[in-house]
């Protein structure tokens, strides 16, 4: 096999990778350090690397210990930022370039991108591993709960006033675990999203609107958002119903006190989701709904999105995995972080091509 071109290998690096001269300055930047650092690698050339990006470690050191020894030196758990946006925890490695003296070529290795995507990746499979079987059970026991309800409400026709309240909560704990079977059947009946160009921000008003008149009237909801975002390939409703999951969860987070919602919107060049089958795709497209509750408990901060998996007292553990689901449909990914007092769930979706927006759509977003 003939190997590529070097242009087209370093092209295709997947991680932010740049060359700095013997005087600090950047000889050259790949395609990934271009979004990572949100500057095109034409105006970076020439530039004390430095200036632009700030790097939480002894870097001059490190280089010089590269340049001198000739060997590799890995540096890991730096935050690395360009003062543009929050840092993000990297692992670094540098290593001497051949044939050119006092050239190192830096990687830029986000810690942060990797272990989302694999925790995001991680949620999609769950999700989708319970659908058959919850879809079999949600079946087969509603037909024969039909039967439990209708033969107790038959009973309480012939029973002493007494025992007619008896009678009355086997009814309405039978059609309680009817509608729980229905929303487990959602899994399986949720059709394949119907994408077309999508203004996310008519989305989040619509359900910003839709839940400070239901669920969160008890809230305030604040909006920070980027105008600028351009629309995303997606199903307005179901995207609608997963931003819905997403602010009741945060509402009931209160415990029914008055609290705060922040909806926020931005862009994020560097996100990009790769696919087990090789490539990847871009998700530029940042949206996060934080709150200040409690925080989601420690013991199932990593099974949030699995189904059946619930922090609150009756709660059925089947919202997040079904947001889960729809993002994952959407080819997006879904994180949260959590502490007390803060809370965050963030969506990461794909931008539309442009062949899919209408003149309406481009000028809405």
């Amino acid at each position: 096999m003939t190997l590529p071109p070097a242009a087209t290998l370093w092209a295709s690096l997947p991680v932010p990778a740049i060359i700095i001269d013997a005087a600090g300055r950047t000889a050259a930047a790949n395609p990934a350090a271009e979004q990572f650092l949100n500057i095109s690698a034409r105006a970076l050339r020439g530039q004390p690397l430095f200036d632009r990006l700030a790097v939480d470690a002894p870097i001059e050191e490190v280089l010089a210990r590269v340049r001198g020894d000739q060997s590799s030196l890995f540096v890991n758990d730096v935050d690395a930022g360009t003062g543009d946006r929050p840092p993000v925890l990297c692992n670094l490695q540098a290593a001497p370039l051949a044939d050119a003296p006092g050239h190192v070529l830096l990687l830029i290795w986000p810690r942060e991108f990797a272990e989302r995507i694999g925790r995001g990746q991680g949620m999609k499979h769950a999700a989708r591993s319970a659908i058959g079987m919850a879809e079999m059970l949600a079946h087969e026991i509603k037909n024969p709960l039909a039967g439990i309800a209708g033969a107790a409400q038959l009973l309480s026709m012939n029973l002493a006033p007494e025992d007619i309240e008896l009678a009355d909560l086997i009814v309405a704990e039978t059609r309680r675990i009817v509608k729980l079977l229905e929303q487990v059947e959602q899994f399986g009946n949720l059709r394949p999203p119907e994408t077309r160009a999508v203004n996310i921000h008519d989305v989040l008003d619509r359900a910003r609107r839709s839940a400070l008149l239901g669920f969160a009237a008890h809230m305030s909801i604040l909006q920070d958002y980027d105008p600028s975002l351009p629309p995303t390939l997606g199903d307005a409703d179901q995207l609608l119903q997963a931003l819905l999951n997403l602010l009741k969860n945060a509402a009931e987070a209160s415990g029914g006190k008055r609290g705060t919602i922040r909806l926020r919107t931005y862009y994020d060049h560097a996100l990009r989701l790769r696919r087990t089958g090789g490539g990847g795709t871009a998700l530029p497209l940042q949206i996060e709904i934080a709150d200040d509750g409690p925080g989601i408990p420690r013991e199932i901060a990593d099974s949030i999105f699995d189904p059946f998996v619930s922090g609150r007292e009756n709660g059925t553990g089947l919202g997040l995995a079904l947001v889960s689901k729809i993002v994952a449909d959407h080819g997006g990914w879904i994180t949260a972080e959590s502490a007390p007092g803060r809370t965050v769930f963030r969506l990461s979706l794909p931008v539309a091509p442009k062949e899919d927006r209408t003149p309406q759509s481009e000028e809405e977003a």
